[in-house]
């Protein structure tokens, strides 16, 4: 019995968002959701580096600490930690066994609403000091809005995205987020559009929350920034090591929640928030990876606001990273076997010099992403791009995002399809390519992992 065995009959359901069967769900189950307290975080992008950040320095504090996060990368009991640690499968499978027994006949639960009432069950029965919940979809309507009285909730960002689910427009989309807020609870609320701003600060003053809004962390040193505190305007310096100008921001919101719970009465010292940031880790966001002893820039990038972050970080990479120097003729023959030109292609006078180009990108795309918006991004004159489907999911075609790669940015070096992650990855690298970067979607990111991770070529 494993994991995806027991979670197979619940996945032919989809996305269908409500609250009526996680309640029932839970019910049965005893309400486990009531019994922790809870810290719920939304948002378009930064919920998932907000969430490791809480864990973590709630953590160090001494807190038995719970986290719920998705979606997984490489295998599914990354979702549900303590403590920093993921649960285990063995865990994972005897829970699920008793939510598919609190299932009544007449309901058809979806594989998530399943995963969140065993999240809940896990986090009851391990008796937890607090969780830090991540929204799945949207807010209002998610699986994991269920608990009326949050310590804090915290609203990251907000952007266009599964807009064919929230709204059309980023007004319609923060409403769902906004569905978050609870009556007299704390939200700490990140840089918002003036539209969603006005939403979510219109909920909040009918359900009177007291809305903070905190000042972005600034950089003082390679890896280190400061926080001014809210309450004493104290300043803070701690390490950041979560890549990317968004995380003076999301570290910024991690801790103004803590502000929040320090002000309620929990006991989270300077050096707890000091060690707990300097142990954040968060897998396949802007991380830097070796595959077969060259360096690999992994990222989601799987929307547009989340590709300019990823853009902004590449553009402060001076100068760009240099591979290892390869064999020629190992470089000459992977390019006739896969049918490139050969790499004087990928060559681009600068200053009347002729220098490589920096950027190689590695892309595949869910069919539901916004596919040029991204590209308009991400792309620049004489970068090259290597497109593959993302396995297992509904992709985008690689051959019409080559062609519409190329409408946008016709001043690529080269765009070619592969049927495969492997074989563009030999070839960028094999071509001498100074900085390649997989990214467009998390699902091809965690599909990156777990293969080389079975292979062992990737540390």
């Amino acid at each position: 019995m494993t994991i995806d065995s027991l979670l197979q009959p619940f996945q032919h359901f989809g996305v269908h968002l409500g609250l009526e069967r996680i309640v029932k769900l839970l019910a049965n189950l005893g309400n486990p959701h009531h019994q922790v307290p809870v810290i719920h975080v939304a948002g378009t992008n930064g919920k998932g580096s907000v969430c490791a950040y809480l864990s973590s320095i709630l953590t160090k504090a001494g807190y038995r600490t719970g986290r719920y996060t998705s979606p997984h990368l490489v295998d599914w009991t990354e979702r549900i930690s303590l403590n920093e640690q993921p649960i285990s499968s063995e865990e994972f499978c005897q829970l699920l066994l008793q939510v598919k027994a609190a299932i009544s006949p007449e309901e058809s639960p979806t594989q998530f609403e399943v995963i969140t009432a065993a999240t809940w069950l896990y986090f009851a029965q391990a008796k937890v000091d607090v969780v830090v919940v991540e929204v799945g979809l949207g807010g209002r309507l998610d699986a994991t809005n269920v608990c009326s009285k949050p310590l804090v909730t915290i609203i990251t960002s907000i952007s266009r995205e599964h807009w064919q689910v929230l709204g059309p427009t980023v007004a319609d989309i923060a409403r769902e987020k906004a569905g978050i807020l609870k009556l007299g609870c704390p939200a700490v609320v990140g840089p918002l559009p003036s539209e969603a701003e006005e939403v979510v600060r219109s909920r909040a003053l009918e359900l009177q929350c007291p809305v903070i809004v905190p000042q972005l962390s600034q950089s003082i040193s390679p890896g280190w920034a400061e926080y001014q505190t809210i309450q004493n305007s104290k300043f803070i310096k701690y390490p950041l090591p979560l890549l990317g100008q968004i995380q003076l921001t999301n570290s910024a919101l991690a801790l103004a929640a803590i502000e929040v719970l320090q002000a309620q009465g929990w006991e989270i010292s300077e050096e707890a928030i000091i060690k707990g940031m300097a142990n954040t880790k968060w897998l396949g966001r802007m991380q830097w990876t070796t595959w077969r002893n060259h360096k690999l820039l992994l990222d989601g990038a799987h929307n547009p606001a989340a590709a300019q972050v990823l853009r902004d970080y590449v553009d402060s990479l001076t100068p760009p990273l240099t591979p290892p120097p390869q064999s020629p003729l190992l470089r000459e023959t992977l390019l006739q076997q896969r049918g490139e030109p050969p790499h004087g292609a990928a060559l681009r006078k600068q200053g009347g010099e002729t220098t490589e180009q920096s950027v190689s990108w590695v892309m595949g795309m869910l069919s539901t992403k916004e596919h040029g918006e991204i590209f308009k991004i991400l792309l620049r004159p004489n970068d090259r791009l290597y497109l593959v489907p993302v396995p297992d999911h509904s992709s985008a075609n690689p051959g019409e995002l080559a062609k519409l790669a190329s409408d946008i940015c016709p001043e690529l070096s080269f765009c070619h399809t592969y049927p495969d992650l492997l074989s563009p990855l030999e070839v960028a690298f094999a071509s001498g390519d100074n900085l390649v970067i997989l990214c467009g979607s998390l699902y091809l990111v965690g599909h990156f992992l777990g293969s080389t991770q079975a292979r062992g070529d990737h540390s």
